[in-house]
C-alpha cells in the first residue's frame, strides 16, 4: 500500500482537571441569528459562574488558530458551537491531546450531535457540557485530516460547491441543500478513474463518487448498508457504478427515499486502511461538508478513542 499510514493506535490521553470551558462559535454555522442564540448561551452559562468563555468567529477567521490558542490559555474543555464542519475543525485540533470537546450543534444537518445523542437544545447542551463526563471515540484520518462523519471524492465535493453559492444566494436551508444536489447531477460530467487498495485487495474503478463512511448513525439515516462496518471499528467505502445522469440522479433520489440497493446502487468496501490513488495528482476531497485539496493518493486510517467527547453517559462512541 506504498508508505505506511499512520499508527491507528494513537489514543488520547486523560482529560485535563482544568474544569474551565472555552465555547468557540462560528457566526457562519446554520441560520438561525448568531447574536440571538450567543444570549441564549450567556443565559445558561451564568448557572455554571466562571466555568464559560465564549469566543466568536466571523466569517474568514481561522478556526484552528482560535482553538490552538484556547488550548495554550490551558482551558480544560474546548466546545466547537456550529454545524459538522466546525465540529470537525475542532475535532482536528483536539484529537490526540488531553482536552475534552464539548459539541453545541447549530447547523443544518447535525449528523455529529446527533449520533452522539448530544441534545440539539443549546440550553440542554450546555448543561450536558457543564455536568457530563467525556468519552474517548474514534476518528477518520485522510492524508493528515480528521473526519467525523464521511470524506469522499468525485460529485460530492461538486455539491458543496454548488452548495455554498446556493446558501449566498437564498440563504442555509435543508431545501436549498437539496436542490444543490439536484443542480450539481444534472450537469455532471467528471468520473474519477482510481485504483482501491485494502488489504490484499486492488480495485481499478471509474466512479462518479468514492465516500468513506465514519457514522453508523449517519450511514442508517440515509438506509444504508455498512453501518455495522464502523460499529467494528472499520470505515464503509462505497463506490458508485459509472452512469449516466440520470442514472445518477435516480440514486440520489433512492438515496434520498432509503431505497439504495448493494450491488445494484453501489459496491460497498470495509476495512480499517483504505488507499485510493487517483489519475489526476490533486483532487477535491469533501469532509464533514468542508472541502479541501490534497495530493493522491488518499490514505484513509481510523483511529480509535482518539477524541475524547463530552456526551451523555448512554450514547455510543461510534
Amino acid at each position: 500500500m506504498g508508505n505506511p499510514p499512520r499508527d491507528n493506535g494513537l489514543k488520547a490521553p486523560p482529560p485535563l482537571t482544568d474544569n474551565r470551558i472555552c465555547v468557540l462559535m462560528n457566526a457562519a454555522s446554520g441560520k438561525d441569528d448568531k447574536s440571538e442564540q450567543a444570549e441564549r448561551m450567556q443565559v445558561a452559562f451564568d448557572r455554571y459562574p466562571g466555568r464559560f468563555e465564549l469566543r466568536m468567529l466571523d466569517r474568514g477567521q481561522g478556526l484552528a488558530d482560535a482553538c490552538r490558542r484556547a488550548m495554550k490559555d490551558g482551558f480544560g474543555t474546548i466546545v466547537a458551537a456550529g454545524g459538522d464542519g466546525t465540529i470537525a475543525g475542532v475535532a482536528g485540533q483536539l484529537a490526540h491531546s488531553e482536552r475534552r470537546m464539548g459539541i453545541i450543534a447549530l447547523g443544518t444537518f447535525n449528523f455529529v450531535a446527533r449520533g452522539l445523542g448530544i441534545p440539539e437544545d443549546v440550553e440542554e447542551a450546555i448543561d450536558l457540557i457543564a455536568t457530563g463526563e467525556a468519552k474517548a471515540m474514534p476518528v477518520g484520518e485522510v492524508n493528515g485530516q480528521i473526519f467525523l462523519n464521511n470524506a469522499s471524492l468525485g460529485i460530492y465535493p461538486q455539491v458543496l460547491r454548488e452548495r455554498e453559492g446556493t446558501y449566498k444566494r437564498w440563504g442555509r436551508s435543508r431545501i436549498a441543500a437539496h436542490w444543490s444536489v439536484l443542480v450539481t447531477f444534472l450537469s455532471f460530467r467528471s468520473p474519477v478513474r482510481m485504483a482501491v487498495r485494502m488489504q490484499d485487495r486492488e480495485l481499478r474503478t471509474k466512479t462518479p463518487l468514492a465516500f468513506v463512511g465514519r457514522s453508523a448513525y449517519q450511514l442508517e439515516h440515509f438506509g444504508l448498508a455498512g453501518a455495522d462496518c464502523v460499529r467494528r471499528g472499520e470505515f464503509a467505502l462505497y463506490l458508485a457504478p459509472d452512469c449516466t445522469r440520470m442514472e445518477l440522479l435516480l440514486r440520489a433520489l433512492r438515496l434520498a427515499g432509503k431505497g439504495m440497493v448493494p450491488e445494484r446502487d453501489f459496491e460497498l468496501i470495509c476495512g480499517k486502511e483504505i488507499e485510493i490513488a487517483t489519475s489526476k495528482p490533486m483532487q477535491t476531497v469533501a469532509m464533514d461538508g468542508e472541502r479541501m485539496r490534497l495530493r493522491s493518493p488518499f490514505r484513509f486510517v481510523m483511529h480509535e478513542k482518539a477524541l475524547n467527547v463530552i456526551m451523555p453517559a448512554d450514547a455510543r462512541a461510534t
